[in-house]
């Protein structure tokens, strides 16, 4: 909305309710003269005869007031306080509503609020109907000018409403606001599928969000229970279109539930879906995928200024890596990338940033490409709009709407809320009907804009009241213009007097149309009094002021050329002399820009010497100080100006330009533009690249020839890797220093080449029975030199003639096991070298491999053992005589409770033939298996061993009973430990002596219920006591002795408190 109200008075004829004329105040405003704002609507007024003759009368009352009696100022303004009134203006208009379905507020309201002198009166209307407020029923009322809809129901009160604000100047209607009923409803109450996926696929997990309104959903997904939510990273991700859930490869730690979670912000309110179970199935060994996108963003249209997001996700093994790209240009560098790849953000989206973009899904299996067109368009915007003004009667005015957007806007008009059937608001001769409230629409299908304004049509005689002509100041020899702006409509006539002579155009003397006086070369003899004589048909007014010469101003010392170098000191001067009754001042500019010596005060500086001098210090100059610098000398009434330039000599600019000329597959020729020389000539350039490879990092390419001169634009770089993407850019350098680089050239790559580099540490060996496995360090990406990149592994017995060769086509793979009836430990030759589109490389060096061993065919024997305790036991066999042996592996398990699955394993080197047996079950039946291994896999099991562990140790601790100081020693005492029927046997107890934060010390063994220890010299002693049994050692009780103290390490009883005190005292 447009049109503020301004704060000046309007005065306004108008009559009474019974036609006679009337006093300017208390007169309803409905009848009105003539009315307008400035930039505003009009209003309709119907004259009625009588008021013609009142209208008369006051102009003739008006024609014959004096000149200081006439208004002050320019284009008055209608909204000041002592004005008569206005239109209304919108302050408050309905915005776009949604009524959450479930909302416990049982009402809405649309908000209407408009400013204005007499107050507005408010309609609504729903789908371009009035509403009827007073309807038997209705769910409507008012409040201020606010609608309120008291328990809306859905199917009545959902649309476009809108309101209109009214009173005795003319009509606005607002902007239209929609309202809706949002609602999320519980997602389908039916029992999900599982999805059975194979470890090393994709899976995807459809959300299918319910029916909702608006259409905006966020997705999360959670994982068996609230709130453990899926993380989201390069291997997952949640499409916030769709909802769905996508893995790109799927592994055993994804097993588990997952419901989706769909929120709606507009309402607050989420739902779950009920779990979905996704179970993944073992594949050994795990298969490799091709990326294959599933997310794909479509065509998508944005509005300038949005923030839009572009999602793109792929499955695949390895899992893929998401690259963006715009096909008919750069990225816009407002974009980020996001969710590992899968989002690309444009942030505040402009009509440059249209194009199509593509997103590329790469993994060492393949490649899968997706690109779609970003279309950017606008919401209406106002180039030129109405604002609310006041013309004269019979004048010709035409008001202008003019916006842009895309697609372009269609303009339409309202007259005091009605549609007004013109293209054009074009008023030949205004007449006070034309007065009332405008208002112009601009509207394509993105939206619409209003702007409103009020017009008002007027007349009276000259006055000069506000505006008078005032005493102007004039230099000697220049030029001066004196006002004269009286209130008047018509357009007045004028004339000038200066003292007591009438004024006519000459040679130095003009009278403009609009009523200004301008005098040229003026002098000392132009003072005097001057009179304005303004007149049209309804009167005249006239205004007088005054002219006083004053001396000009003159430079007296002019600013000369400088020239330094970049960090010197530069001095400008410049002095002046001016009539000595003006104030002046210096204002410096370089190249047209005035100097803000506040803002740059780090690089310049007005010396203070005197009021009548200038004089500015350039300090640290720097190449963009240079340039013409002009010292304006400036009074109140004129100003002159003096100028010199400053030259600044530094490092050269940078060149511009730069690009590929020509390529080979290790070399490129480069062209660029010189830049600037900064004053000093171009010694040498020094140019640089990165790649792919090189972290952002710039190098210092090798150039033929090595050194490029200052005069050269062309160069050719050497070196390169072949069918490597690179950039690059050139630096400037002379005496002076080194310049800023250009911006790097286009991305472009090098032509493909062979091969040269073959893989390294190759080897291999072991495997299962009858392979040959074959391993290398594959090569770096940089040596791959073309597309279609891969291995070939060539293999031979030693002492065969003929060489096998396969072909690995993965440029990641780092081995090769070739399955065939190969003899075991069977020595063998083998090499490989890389390929690619281009050809062969050459071999690496020969390795000498063994193929795989044959596994074992014995089975330990004689396998024996038996229980330490409760948890513990040992076990012993007979090594087997084979001598290919690596080691043992035991396992054991409970008969009945565990199984086979769930057994223990230990393993064992090949040169032992025993082993202790942990975490075992007390008082549990074990079976125990042996066999023996090697690099091709197990031997046949042995016969299985039973063993029974032990009953467990006493779980009850000892409960310490007395604590004797004995001279030296603490006589510690306890109860005796009961077991248990399921428990051990005692056969004594340990007592354990140590220094506090140590974990060994002195252990002790009874059978008694007592013991003696050394009593501590210094620091702090703990005493653990513990049943011993053959299941183990029991539940420990602790206590501690300090330095002639004792306390137990459980609560201590009252005894055991008098205890200490008497150790103490004792001591």
């Amino acid at each position: 909305m447009t049109g503020a109200p301004s704060s000046h008075a309007f005065r306004v004829l108008r009559q009474d309710r019974r036609g006679k004329p009337g006093s300017p105040a208390n007169v309803p405003s409905a009848e009105l003269l003539a009315v307008t704002p400035p930039g505003g609507p009009h209003f309709n007024i119907m004259l009625h005869p009588i008021l013609h003759l009142t209208l008369l009368l006051h102009l003739l009352v008006l024609s014959h007031s004096p000149a200081d009696a006439s208004m002050h100022g320019e284009v008055p303004d209608f909204y000041g306080d002592e004005a008569t009134g206005y239109g209304p203006v919108f302050e408050e208009q309905p915005v776009e509503t949604i009524y959450p379905e479930e909302s416990p507020e049982a009402k809405i309201t649309m908000n209407c609020r408009a400013r204005a002198n007499p107050p507005a009166t408010y309609k609504w209307l729903m789908d371009d109907k009035e509403i009827d407020l007073n309807a038997e029923g209705s769910h409507y009322s008012l409040a201020g000018g606010n609608l309120v809809i008291s328990n809306p129901i859905k199917t009545q009160h959902v649309g476009k409403y809108s309101c209109l604000a009214s009173n005795t100047y003319g009509t606005i209607i607002s902007r239209e606001a929609s309202v809706q009923f949002g609602y999320l409803d519980l997602f389908s109450s039916e029992e999900r599928e599982s999805v059975y996926v194979k470890e090393g696929q994709g899976a995807v997990l459809l959300c299918a969000p319910p029916p909702h309104y608006p259409a905006e959903l966020s997705f999360r997904w959670i994982l068996n229970e609230f709130p453990i939510f899926i993380p989201l990273d390069k291997r997952r991700f949640v499409s916030q279109i769709t909802g769905n859930l996508y893995i790109s490869k799927v592994d055993s730690s994804d097993s588990g539930n997952y419901s989706c979670i769909a929120s709606s912000p507009s309402i607050s309110k989420s739902v779950f879906s009920n779990y979905i179970p996704l179970v993944p199935l073992a594949e050994r060994p795990i298969r490799k995928y091709p990326a294959d996108l599933k997310v794909k963003f479509p065509d998508t249209t944005a509005l300038v200024g949005q923030n839009i997001t572009l999602e793109c996700f792929a499955l695949g093994n390895p899992v893929p890596e998401i690259r963006w790209k715009k096909l008919d240009g750069q990225l816009p560098p407002n974009h980020e990338v996001r969710m590992a790849g899968a989002h690309l953000h444009l942030y505040n989206v402009q009509f440059e940033d249209g194009g199509t973009y593509q997103c590329e899904a790469v993994n060492s299996r393949g490649k899968d490409y997706h690109a779609a067109r970003v279309s950017v368009e606008a919401f209406p915007e106002w180039v030129e709009h109405i604002s609310s003004t006041e013309k004269d009667l019979s004048s010709d005015y035409t008001m202008s709407c003019i916006a842009s957007g895309k697609p372009k806007p269609r303009i339409r008009w309202l007259r005091d809320g009605e549609l007004f059937d013109r293209q054009e608001m074009r008023f030949s001769s205004l007449t006070f009907e034309d007065s009332g409230m405008y208002q112009c629409i601009a509207e394509n299908h993105h939206g619409v804009i209003y702007a409103n304004a009020e017009l008002r049509v007027f007349a009276c005689a000259p006055t000069f009241e506000h505006n008078p002509v005032k005493r102007v100041l004039a230099a000697k020899n220049g030029r001066v213009v004196i006002e004269c702006r009286p209130k008047a409509a018509p357009r007045p006539t004028f004339s000038w007097s200066k003292d007591t002579e009438l004024l006519s155009n000459s040679t130095r003397v003009f009278i403009w149309e609009d009523g200004s006086l301008e005098i040229l070369n003026v002098t000392r003899a132009d003072e005097g009094r001057y009179t304005c004589f303004a007149e049209n048909d309804r009167g005249k007014a006239n205004s007088t002021g005054s002219l006083l010469v004053t001396e000009s101003t003159k430079i007296t010392l002019a600013p000369s050329n400088s020239d330094v170098k970049v960090g010197e000191n530069a001095w400008m001067q410049c002095a002046a002399s001016h009539d000595p009754s003006l104030d002046i001042t210096f204002i410096w500019s370089l190249d047209g820009h005035v100097i803000d010596l506040h803002k740059d005060s780090q690089h310049y500086e007005r010396t203070p010497n005197g009021s009548s001098n200038g004089e500015l210090m350039i300090k640290n100059a720097q190449l963009k100080h240079a340039g013409r610098y002009t010292c304006t000398a400036q009074t109140p009434i004129d100003n002159v100006t003096a100028s010199a330039h400053l030259v600044v000599r530094g490092p050269p600019g940078a060149p511009g330009g730069v690009r590929v000329m020509n390529k080979t597959d290790k070399s490129v020729t480069l062209q660029w533009s010189r830049g600037a020389d900064n004053h000093s000539p171009i010694s040498k350039y020094t140019i640089e690249y990165r790649d792919s490879f090189s972290k952002d990092v710039w190098k210092t390419a090798t150039t033929s020839p090595a050194d490029v001169e200052g005069n050269e634009e062309m160069a050719t770089v050497v070196n390169l890797f072949p069918w490597t993407e690179y950039e690059f850019r050139v630096i400037a350098t002379n005496t002076l220093g080194t310049g800023e680089p250009s911006s790097p050239s286009p991305k472009d790559k090098t032509l493909e080449a062979v091969p040269v580099v073959a893989p390294s540490d190759v080897g291999g060996g072991g495997g299962t029975s009858r392979e040959l496995t074959i391993t290398w360090t594959p090569v770096q990406p940089q040596y791959y030199y073309g597309p279609n990149f891969g291995y070939i592994v060539a293999f031979k017995p030693v002492h065969g003639n003929e060489w096998l060769k396969v072909t690995v086509a993965d440029p990641q793979a780092k081995r090769y096991v070739h399955k065939s009836s190969i003899p075991p430990s069977t020595e063998f030759q083998v090499k490989v070298k890389a390929f690619n589109s281009q050809g062969e490389g050459p071999f690496s060096l020969t390795a000498l491999v063994y193929s795989a061993q044959d596994p074992p065919s014995e089975a330990p024997v004689s396998v024996d053992g038996r229980a330490l305790s409760a948890t513990e036991a040992i076990v012993s066999w007979l090594s087997v005589s084979q001598g290919n042996i690596d080691g043992y592996q035991v396992k054991y398990w409970r008969n009945h409770e565990d199984g086979e699955r769930g057994a223990q394993r230990v393993v064992v080197p090949g040169r032992e033939n025993h082993t202790r047996l942990e975490g075992m079950k007390a008082d549990s039946h074990y079976l125990i298996e042996i066999r023996a291994y090697n690099s091709a896999g197990y031997g046949p099991p042995s016969k299985h061993l039973q063993i029974h562990t032990k009953k467990p140790p006493p779980s009850q601790a000892p409960k310490i009973i007395g604590k004797k100081l004995k001279g030296k020693s603490i006589n510690i005492a306890w109860e005796n430990v009961e077991s248990l029927a399921n428990e051990s046997s005692i056969d004594g107890y340990k007592v354990l002596y140590r220094q506090q934060g140590h974990s060994t010390g002195t252990l002790y063994t009874t059978s008694r219920r007592y013991i003696d220890v050394p009593m501590p010299t210094e620091g702090v002693v703990v005493v653990e006591v513990r049943a011993h049994t053959e299941g183990g050692d029991g539940a420990v009780a602790q206590i501690h002795i300090t330095g002639g103290g004792v306390m137990v390490g459980q609560s201590l009883s009252v005894f055991s408190l008098l205890l200490v005190a008497v150790l103490c005292l004792n001591l």
